[in-house]
């Protein structure tokens, strides 16, 4: 992925942002407390200034909320909304329409006769929306000289909601007003709303009006009693030639994206006796699934952070998204799964040229930039994991062409030493990666496991799965003799040959049970050359890291049977991600991106648990082996409405008994399996 500046602001905030990444890199303290709903608020303290941004989609759009509070107590807010499906021109990857608004629409509102002053944020609350709780009094007091006197005494509460619409071009923002003192109050609620015309040269499709208003039938004349509250609702929305400007009931928006949030945490639940992890994981669903965005090309699962919309990523969706989403069982997600790569299949061809990096502008065009990064492999990776994991024959069917071209492109990029040739890496560039990388070659090693593993499923000839096992054990023995070497002292791999310095993607033969040189990989992960306060640096002695690095050096870690060392590095970990400076998803890289809230790092922090935690591994339609690691000190764990396998919800409980453990599964109320065996010992499950 390339990047860039996004584009100039409409109203900015002139204070607030200059500082805003200076608060996310400096806390090294929780701020945020997990609430009994699920939620985190962060109870405004003495630690001021602070800034922050997430970001939040729907199918129309995504917003990354800027927001915080001043060193007066004072709320800040910039939205950044995006279109993907408004194009603009050039129309690449980045060619979305967006704009930032930072309109204060509590700055507006009259109380008897009054502006509002003396703002100070009590809380602020995330939970797949954003809510801020605010207290203001009344304003300054006239004809009293030079000398300014300012009611300081709190006189309105005002609750500010952000959320998204789960399926129209527009950012929703809920005002609720509260009356805290003891008098009547008068409020007046402005018929705001502002237009603007994008410059058609700029546009796809010519000019673009955008709208910043308070919905229609919401302002006017209000009086309150003391503790009575009014609403009234704004938005921000976006639209071109030949549609219409939308005025939906906000509150039915809403309440779509709270039924959004409650799906996601209705759906693939893991519990244990570790609070922090147990809402990590639940926040990091809603993250993972709410960035598809419906397209011309259909849904696409899009990794965000303001730049990559409407568009397709072997890596991110390929390889990191799509084989988690069976496990969820949300239906957008898998639709977007099998879309993406009918759309990669489209460039399957009779030479073995390298399908392309990524599939933008709503499927219209390509960006192969990095030349071939492994794509295939990652293609391969995926897809073979999705159908084992969906259970869906047709699907699967479907997919196999694609499977097979991809196997066969690897194979045929073979170097004298059996491992795969790639021009780059998914860093596509930023560190060296040579000319045949570990990466590369890992993921065409698992991809023949899986491979041989669907053959048999959709009923190809005993040869065919017989000739990928084979493969797959020349493959692992080619990964070791090319890549196993002694780095910085550590008995681990060479990222490519001529590599000298320890790279974080060592990690990566400890994901598909290659554990020959686990002791020497695992220590120097966590030797101070590689981990930090912020996951694993991409290179030994840079500043760079990419959580992406981290989740999949978890998940390896757990899948070795390192349980006490994983589980102590990624409570740490989360409770950084959770409840510190940056809160609350996995993020892409620093110090690139700022620390954008990729959606796909959301779906690798979930495979730690599924992968890595429980072992799971899909090897049919219905059925799948599991190695559970329960942590030294819990007594149990569970993973709760897993939908993989045919869709059909089951439950995996994991309990201590007498130095062993107990797992039980469970489909619709009866036992479907029950195994006593030692921590992280494999077995086979069938539905």
């Amino acid at each position: 992925m390339k990047y860039f500046l996004s584009s100039g602001s409409l109203r900015t905030v002139s204070v607030l942002f200059a500082i805003l990444f200076s608060g996310i890199l400096s806390s090294a303290q929780t701020r945020w407390e997990i609430q009994p709903d699920g939620s985190i608020i962060w109870n405004i303290d003495n630690r001021l200034p602070h800034f922050d941004h997430v970001e939040m989609s729907g199918e129309q759009m995504s917003v990354i909320l800027r927001y915080g509070v001043n060193a007066d107590g004072a709320f800040a807010a910039e939205r950044m909304v995006i279109w993907p499906m408004l194009r603009t021109i050039p129309n690449d990857t980045h060619a979305s329409l967006r704009q930032r608004f930072s309109i204060d629409y509590p700055s507006l509102l009259i109380v008897n006769g009054f502006s509002l002053q003396q703002e100070r944020v009590k809380s602020i609350q995330l939970d797949g929306k954003v809510t801020a709780i605010s207290e203001y009094g009344l304003g300054l007091a006239v004809n009293t000289g030079a000398k300014q006197i300012i009611d300081t005494k709190p006189a309105v509460e005002i609750t500010r909601i952000f959320y998204p619409s789960t399926d129209k071009p527009l950012l929703g923002e809920t005002y609720v007003v509260k009356n805290i003192s003891s008098e009547r109050q008068t409020v007046l609620v402005p018929n705001e709303r502002t237009v603007y015309q994008t410059d058609p040269q700029k546009g796809v499709d010519g000019s673009y009006t955008m709208i910043a208003k308070i919905q229609e039938g919401d302002a006017g004349l209000f009086f309150l009693e003391p503790q009575q509250t009014l609403t009234f609702s704004a938005s921000v929305q976006a639209y071109k030639k030949g549609q219409s400007e939308l005025n939906p009931l906000m509150r039915e928006e809403r309440l779509a994206r709270e039924r959004f949030v409650n799906e996601m945490w209705s759906k693939l639940v893991f519990n244990s006796p570790d609070p922090v992890l147990n809402t990590a994981f639940a926040f990091a669903k809603i993250r993972a699934c709410e960035s598809i965005f419906k397209t011309a090309g259909g849904y696409m699962h899009g990794p965000g952070g303001d730049n990559f919309y409407a568009a397709i990523w072997a890596n991110d969706q390929g390889e990191y998204m799509n084989p988690l989403f069976p496990f969820i069982g949300y239906d957008l997600g898998n639709k977007s799964a099998i879309n993406s790569f009918r759309h990669f299949a489209r460039f399957m061809n009779d030479e073995y040229r390298s399908i392309p990096s990524s599939i933008i502008a709503e499927g219209k065009d390509i960006w192969n930039g990095a030349g071939d990064r492994g794509d295939n492999a990652m293609l391969a990776y995926g897809a073979t994991r999705y159908a084992l994991a969906l259970g869906d024959k047709q699907e699967a069917e479907e997919l196999w062409p694609l499977i097979q071209w991809c196997l066969e492109y690897c194979r045929r990029h073979l170097n004298d030493e059996g491992v795969v040739m790639s021009d780059s890496d998914e860093l596509e560039d930023r560190f060296p990666s040579g000319n045949a990388n570990l990466f590369t070659s890992i993921l065409y090693y698992d991809a023949l496991i899986s491979a041989g593993h669907l053959a048999e499923e959709i009923g190809k000839p005993g040869r065919v799965s017989q000739t990928y096992n084979k493969e797959a054990a020349r493959m692992r023995k080619a990964i070791a003799d090319y890549f196993g070497a002694t780095v910085e002292g550590f008995e681990t791999y060479r990222y490519y040959e001529g590599n000298e310095v320890l790279r974080a993607w060592i990690c990566l033969p400890l994901t598909v049970g290659i554990y020959d040189r686990k002791v020497g990989t695992i220590d120097a992960l966590f030797s101070p050359r590689l981990w930090t306060k912020d996951g694993l640096l991409t290179e030994a002695g840079s500043e760079t890291f990419w959580d992406r690095a981290t989740l999949y050096a978890l998940r390896g870690v757990y899948a070795v049977g390192e349980r006490g060392k994983a589980t102590e590095y990624l409570k740490r970990f989360s409770a950084e991600r959770l409840l510190g400076g940056h809160v609350p998803y996995a993020i892409e890289a620093w110090p690139e991106g700022n620390q954008r809230h990729l959606s796909a790092e959301s779906g690798l922090y979930c495979r730690i648990f599924t992968e890595g935690l429980f072992g799971i591994r899909p090897v049919g339609f219905n059925s799948f082996t599991l190695a559970p690691q329960l942590p030294d000190g819990w007594d149990f764990m569970e993973l709760r409405n897993v939908h993989a396998f045919k869709n059909e919800p089951f439950d995996i409980r994991v309990e201590r008994e007498n130095g062993k453990i107990r797992t039980i599964i469970s489909r619709n109320g009866n036992v479907v399996k029950t195994v006593k065996t030692n921590v992280g010992d494999t077995f086979a499950v069938m539905l």
